[in-house]
């Protein structure tokens, strides 16, 4: 019986950010699906899926932040990947909770991001057999 391949969810207002890191995520045989702004990763009927959500903290209207916050309080905490152009404004991954699992600043290698993502499926799927 075939297995479902986790769902990525990336959601960032750059395109060329957004398809090469789609490319990186299939290349490694999971699924990955493109989002320009928070709020049209909330109308995905998919949600649920999603197994990691790899966000842009600095986008116009909702931020990443926003964006982890308001899953979290409707109950759908996703662990997620945080990346930003601008490490100034950075804030700790580890003040933010548990489901964090990165916080990369642009350009990141894509070892480093494989990597947070392999730590957000291993939280996913702990998850998901603890409920």
């Amino acid at each position: 019986m075939p297995t479902k391949r986790p769902l990525i969810a990336i959601v960032d207002d750059d395109e060329s950010m957004r398809e090469a890191i789609k490319g990186l995520i299939r290349s490694m045989g999971f699924d990955a699906q493109t989002f320009s702004s928070a709020d049209d990763f909330l109308r995905f009927p998919h949600i649920r899926r999603t197994a990691c959500l790899v966000t842009d903290i600095n986008m116009p209207g909702m931020s990443g932040l926003d964006l982890h916050r308001r899953l979290v309080a409707l109950g759908r905490s996703i662990p997620t990947v945080l990346i930003t152009a601008f490490p100034e404004k950075n804030v700790r991954a580890s003040t933010l909770g548990a489901d964090i699992v990165g916080c990369l600043t642009k350009p990141f290698g894509e070892q480093i991001l494989l990597d947070c993502i392999r730590s957000a499926l291993a939280l996913d799927s702990e998850g998901e057999s603890g409920s």
